[in-house]
């Protein structure tokens, strides 16, 4: 196979209706309702669930392999899936991950100095990718038109995301604090490569984060994530790659460096890097793991350190295994339990601990059961074309796998259907939320937030459900 094929589900476009979009004043609206009112709680949830309708379905009786080797030879673009290796969430809902650990932006936003921003900044776009340790199924491709929103006063934000395109597939969001200290955008259009043995997304896009207390902007890119084992073998997950995190104000780096496992595994799931200024000084050093914690340090101590390390290492080198040839499997690193911590050196962020019951939920984290539970009457409040409406994925969520596949099924022929009339009627498809333009930081190609979302006209929105 060409292993630069996108690896999606051959889902299409939907049909749209007119759109008719306006500008929001964020300075008057940050709430739910009209400008300057704000709900008594998020979304219309007084309280947040701890646990999913129904168990993790097993995946014990697929096999992906079963699947692929039908298909040498064809664009992976085109293999449909079972939805047995899914997960009950949209693509949408996984970017809103990135927002669990917001806190660290709301310290950003309150500290005096740019290095111990910046820090906070790091430690933000580490944990915005904790989230996916061990999680194996794979998100449901959005819908073209899809929506997702999430208003969490008590985490004080509020976020929107909607799918702007399909072929290639790129999601757009924009989220806000509800007390005007940041907003933070970006598109995401993942490039899915697979590699006999793993299949590997690379996150291209850039995101963009806004201190607006500080007139700073910080912007970045995601690391690589490789899913191994998807042939034969126990899945695992590594995240590699290097990010660099500019404030654009300073001209201050950070520079992070996602390492991958290696030979032995010895490097799995390690995160290091430094902040440096403008002049390419070395400012302080950063380490840890991306599934765990991330520590900071002077970087005297830190090369201090390093260098008794390499000493022992050197010591320790005749005791090194050598590696049996011919592998079938890639085999599951064991990582460390804990992060060597540099005497001196001050914790930047921890990761939430996951709920008992994560392993037979999909290995969500406690925020992410959350994200799409509906309660009665939150149908009005949203978007028609919310998330949380698809049935395909809230019959996964509630354990009917067959009503699950049918409803994919279902809405996957009406979206080629919808293509197939503006084809007829050589009509262009029209983002409701998002516009096309150019970040303005960076002068890349973006999706920027056209407004008005939280206004809550919804009449020029799609049918796609």
């Amino acid at each position: 196979m060409n292993g630069e094929e996108e690896f999606f589900d051959a889902v299409t476009e939907a049909n749209p209706r007119a759109s008719g979009v306006v500008h929001v004043d964020t300075s008057k609206s940050n709430g739910l309702g009209k400008a300057g009112e704000r709900p008594s709680q998020e979304n219309g949830v007084r309280k947040h669930r701890t646990a999913l309708p129904a168990p993790m379905f097993t995946r014990s009786d697929f096999s992906v392999w079963s699947i692929l080797k039908k298909c040498i030879g064809l664009e992976l673009s085109k293999i449909t899936m079972p939805i047995a290796f899914n997960e009950p969430l949209s693509f949408l809902q996984r970017i809103t991950e990135y927002m669990e650990h917001v806190y660290l932006i709301h310290k950003a936003s309150c500290q005096a100095q740019p290095l111990e921003r910046m820090q906070s900044v790091a430690a933000f776009a580490v944990s915005a990718v904790a989230s996916q340790w061990e999680r194996t199924g794979k998100p449901f491709n959005p819908l073209l038109g899809e929506t997702y929103e999430l208003v969490r006063e008590d985490l004080g934000f509020r976020f929107i995301s909607e799918q702007v395109s399909h072929h290639p597939p790129v999601s757009a969001f924009y989220s806000e604090g509800l007390h005007r200290d940041f907003l933070f955008h970006g598109s995401i259009y993942p490039k899915l490569r697979f590699w006999g043995k793993s299949v590997e997304a690379e996150p291209r896009g850039t995101i963009t984060l806004e201190l607006l207390r500080h007139n700073e902007a910080y912007t970045w890119t995601n690391p690589t994530c490789c899913v191994h084992n998807v042939i034969i073998g126990k899945l695992w997950i590594e995240q590699y790659g290097t990010v660099e995190i500019v404030n654009h104000r300073t001209g201050d780096k950070c520079v992070l460096h996602f390492k991958p496992c290696g030979l032995f595994g010895k490097e799995l799931h390690k995160v290091e890097g430094y902040i440096q200024d403008k002049n390419r000084k070395k400012l302080f050093m950063i380490y840890g793991k991306w599934t765990e914690c991330l520590w900071g340090v002077d970087p005297g101590a830190y090369e201090s350190f390093r260098k008794q390390e390499r000493r022992g290492d050197s010591l320790r080198k005749d005791d090194v295994p050598e590696k049996a040839d011919g592998d079938v499997v890639d085999a599951v690193p064991e990582a460390q339990d804990t992060v060597q911590v540099i005497p001196g050196s001050k914790l930047l962020w921890r990761v939430n601990t996951r709920p008992p019951n994560s392993a037979q939920m999909y290995n969500f984290t406690s925020f992410t059961v959350s994200l799409n539970e509906l309660h009665t009457g939150m149908e009005k409040i949203l978007a028609p074309t919310d998330c949380r409406l698809r049935p395909d994925i809230r019959g996964m969520e509630n354990g009917n796998m067959d009503l699950a596949s049918q409803e994919k099924e279902r809405l996957e022929e009406k979206q080629r259907e919808a293509r197939r009339e503006r084809a007829r009627e050589e009509a262009e498809w029209q983002t409701r939320w998002f516009h096309r333009g150019s970040n303005p930081y960076t002068g890349t190609p973006d999706w920027l937030y056209t407004g008005g979302y939280f206004e809550r006209d919804f009449s020029g929105c799609p049918d796609i459900y």
